[in-house]
C-alpha cells in the first residue's frame, strides 16, 4: 500500500534507514539535504517504508504543483528491492489530486513507462573508475589526449581541501555571471549544502592553482554510496585557457582508479558538454524528466508562467 505522508508525518529515521539501504539510494533523497533544499517536502510511502518518493512542493496563485529543487539532479522512488516499471507508475498514480501540476525528475532506476504525463529521457554521463588508469585513459578522446599533454606543461598546481567558497566564487565571476537563474539565495543556499556535506563527510573539494598561486579550477565533489559526483565547479579565464579543468579531472581519475567507484558527471543535455564528458569514455546514462498539467483547460496556466513560479 502507497500512502501520501505531509511533512509532519514522516518518520526521518525511517526514511534515511530507506534511503541508505536503497539499491539507488542517493545523497539528495536523504532527510538533511531534502531539508535544506525543499523544507516541508513531503511524501509517498510504500509499506513501513520499504520504497519511498519524496515530493517536493509549493503552493501560489491557489496552485499546489510539483518541481524539482535546485542543486538535485534526481529525486524519484528509492527502494531496496528492484523496482519495477508497474510500481513506479504506482507510485506516480498515487500522486495525490490536489498536485496540479508537476514537472520533476526521477532516477535512473526508474522506468516511468507510460500514463498521463508526459516522459523525457534526460541524459547523464557516468564513468567507471574500477579499471587501471591505463585502461582508462586509453578511452580518451584524441582531443583530450592531447589537451592534457598542453595543460601538463603549464605545471599547474593540484590542491584538495580548497575552500568552497572560493570554488563558488570563481564561478560566480565567470560563468555565474551568464546564468540568471541563480540569485543571491542559491548562492547561500549552496554554500550551506556544501559545508553541511563536509561536515557529514559527504564532499571534499580540489582546485588548481596557476603560478601566480591564484585558483583557476575547481570542483567541489559529492560522495553518494559507490559514486563520487561531479557537484559543483568554477573555472576562470586563465583556467580555461591553460586547460585547467580536464587536467584536474584526470588528476582526480588518476588518483582513484582502480577503485570500486563511479565518476558521475552529473548532466548534461548540453551537447558541449555532453561531449567534454564523453572524451574521458563516460557512458551515457538516461533519466526521467516528467510533467503533467491537470488543471482546468478552461483556466489552464501555460507551463512556462508554472514554471517561473519556482
Amino acid at each position: 500500500m502507497i500512502r501520501y505522508l505531509a511533512a509532519n508525518k514522516i518518520d526521518k529515521d525511517k526514511w534515511d534507514e530507506c534511503i541508505n539501504g536503497s539499491i539507488n539510494g542517493m545523497v539528495y533523497a536523504q532527510s538533511w539535504y531534502l531539508d535544506m533544499v525543499a523544507p516541508g517536502w513531503e511524501a509517498l510511502v510504500e509499506g513501513d517504508y520499504e520504497s519511498v518518493f519524496p515530493l517536493v512542493t509549493r503552493r501560489k496563485w491557489g496552485i499546489n504543483y510539483l518541481f524539482q529543487p535546485v542543486f538535485t539532479q534526481q529525486l524519484g522512488i528509492f527502494s531496496g528491492k528492484v523496482l519495477s516499471e508497474e510500481l513506479v507508475q504506482r507510485f506516480i498514480q498515487s500522486i495525490p489530486n490536489k498536485f496540479r501540476f508537476a514537472e520533476i525528475n526521477l532516477n535512473t532506476f526508474n522506468k516511468a513507462g507510460s500514463g498521463k504525463y508526459k516522459v523525457y529521457n534526460w541524459k547523464n554521463h557516468e564513468l567507471d573508475l574500477i579499471n587501471t588508469y591505463e585502461r582508462i585513459s586509453r578511452n580518451y578522446s584524441t582531443n583530450l589526449k592531447r589537451n592534457l599533454k598542453k595543460a601538463a606543461g603549464n605545471k599547474p598546481e593540484v590542491l584538495k581541501n580548497v575552500k568552497p567558497d572560493n570554488i563558488i566564487r570563481l564561478f560566480r565571476e565567470n560563468k555565474g555571471k551568464h546564468i540568471s537563474r541563480l540569485g543571491e539565495e542559491d548562492y547561500t543556499l549552496l554554500t550551506r549544502l556544501v559545508y553541511a556535506a563536509i561536515y557529514k563527510g559527504m564532499a571534499f573539494t580540489w582546485g588548481v592553482f596557476s603560478d601566480r598561486n591564484e585558483l583557476c579550477a575547481g570542483i567541489i565533489f559529492l560522495r553518494s554510496k559507490n559514486k563520487v559526483i561531479f557537484y559543483f565547479s568554477g573555472l576562470s579565464d586563465e583556467g580555461r585557457d591553460n586547460l585547467a579543468m580536464p587536467y584536474l579531472i584526470d588528476h582526480f581519475i588518476r588518483e582513484n582508479a582502480q577503485k570500486h567507484l563511479t565518476l558521475d558527471f552529473e548532466g548534461s543535455n548540453d551537447p558541449n558538454l555532453a561531449r567534454f564528458y564523453k572524451s574521458f569514455g563516460a557512458r551515457e546514462i538516461h533519466y526521467p524528466h516528467i510533467t503533467f498539467n491537470r488543471l482546468n483547460p478552461l483556466i489552464r496556466i501555460p507551463a512556462s508562467i508554472i514554471k517561473g513560479l519556482k
